[in-house]
């Protein structure tokens, strides 16, 4: 089962089939696999796709839905069913629990009265394939500036990550003109961001998984395009259907911003469970964060989920001191990546991650402690930890020139 629940839907009504789907396509935690306007068709649907939860609207016709609904419960117990219909008569409910739904769903129905029977159905049917399973991460690399070395910590962190045989590990790089994380795993991928972009009509996780290039560490990416042309193609919404997708295939998902924060950036850190904001010691690279930050502060829930990583830590020449930084920052740093030029000259000329070329390097090993906080991290978040984070005015705009 994936980490993100696929769902089919069946509804002969355009108007309350098209309402489901736009709630589907809103939550984070399902990916619709399919819809189907007959029931009669919806057998074949479920056999070729799979999915884990069944949707059966029953309105259009209540006696042959119930019958559906018998007959998948009984041809294909793999996928759950679930009933919805605007009509609460409790005969009706009877029926169509007797024929086999987990739940009844009152038309319209909330996304939260959704998300909770899909809790309820995900822990009596999956409770044993889930039980310490992990919900998929999404982390999003930014940097404060251009050279920072957003690119290489993106890299390098997912073939960390995908060392560990539990986890499956995607990049995806959306530093649509410039990117080069095919470069760093010396790679020359046969489909691009572009190719899957075009099709995103009949895109699906088969079909998106066949896209993906992968490397011998064991992370999957999906690189930029190759052309310029190409990036006019890949919009905002393109970029959330990709994601959601790579998101139900993967437990976990590093996306490489690119430095323009653009609308599509923005996206991805949207849908990003935690953002690493890469910089240096340098008054430049400060302000941006302090800037970047300013700016996170103004949108929901985004400030929380930055975590300040420092490249290049212990460079000699003309470095601020750490503990004038964070006096600039008004923040702990993260984590700290030392300088190691000689050997990120190496790793990116070779086109060989540092696991391989240099595994006991400090820079190697201060990477492997990034990945164990991220996930230590994460892990504090979904079993309800409390991160403690300062409330109230803007601790930022005191060090921006200009601002009261």
């Amino acid at each position: 089962m994936s980490n993100v629940l696929r769902i089919a839907l069946v509804d002969p009504n355009d108007a309350t089939r098209e309402s489901l789907k736009a709630m589907f396509l809103g939550l984070n935690t399902v990916w619709l696999e399919a819809d189907c306007s007959r029931y009669e068709f919806f057998p074949d649907v479920l056999e070729q796709t799979t999915p884990d939860i069944g949707v059966v609207s029953l309105d259009s016709n209540p006696d042959q839905a119930i019958d559906l609904i018998e007959r998948l419960t009984t041809e294909i117990p793999g996928t759950a069913i679930l009933a919805a219909s605007r009509d609460t008569d409790g005969q009706l409910i009877l029926k169509t629990i007797r024929a086999g739904a987990k739940e009844f769903l009152t038309l319209p129905i909330s996304d939260e009265d959704f998300s909770e029977a899909l809790h309820r159905v995900t822990h009596q049917n999956f409770g044993s394939m889930k039980s310490g399973a992990r919900s998929s991460k999404v982390i999003a690399i930014a940097g404060a500036t251009g050279g920072v070395g957003t690119t290489s910590t993106a890299v390098n962190l997912g073939c960390v990550l995908a060392e560990n045989t539990l986890n499956s590990v995607a990049l995806l790089d959306l530093d649509l003109a410039l990117g080069d994380a095919d470069v760093f795993l010396d790679s020359i991928p046969e489909y691009t961001l572009a190719d899957v972009v075009q099709n995103a009509s009949r895109l699906d996780i088969q079909l998106l998984k066949r896209s993906l290039t992968k490397h011998s560490s064991g992370l999957y990416l999906l690189p930029r395009p190759i052309e310029l042309q190409e990036t006019n193609t890949i919009t905002a919404d393109s970029i959330r259907k990709v994601i959601g997708l790579l998101k139900a295939s993967f437990t976990h998902l590093i996306i490489d911003l690119s430095k323009t924060y653009s609308l599509i950036d923005m996206t991805a850190i949207e849908s990003a469970s935690k953002v690493v904001l890469v910089t240096q010691l340098d008054l430049p690279c400060l302000r941006n964060v302090v800037r970047l930050m300013m700016s996170f502060e103004e949108m929901d829930d985004l400030n929380e989920k930055v975590e300040i990583v420092v490249n290049r830590a212990g460079l000699d020449s003309g470095q601020i001191s750490l503990k004038k930084a964070k006096e600039t920052l008004g923040r702990e740093v993260f984590a700290l990546l030392p300088n190691d030029y000689r050997t990120m000259i190496e790793v990116r000329n070779n086109g060989v991650p540092l696991i391989v070329q240099a595994p006991r390097a400090g820079i190697t090993h201060a990477i492997r402690e990034l990945a164990s906080k991220l996930e230590e991290t994460s892990q504090r978040i979904e079993g309800n930890g409390e991160l403690v984070v300062n409330a109230g005015k803007s601790k930022w705009k005191k060090f921006w020139p200009g601002t009261k």
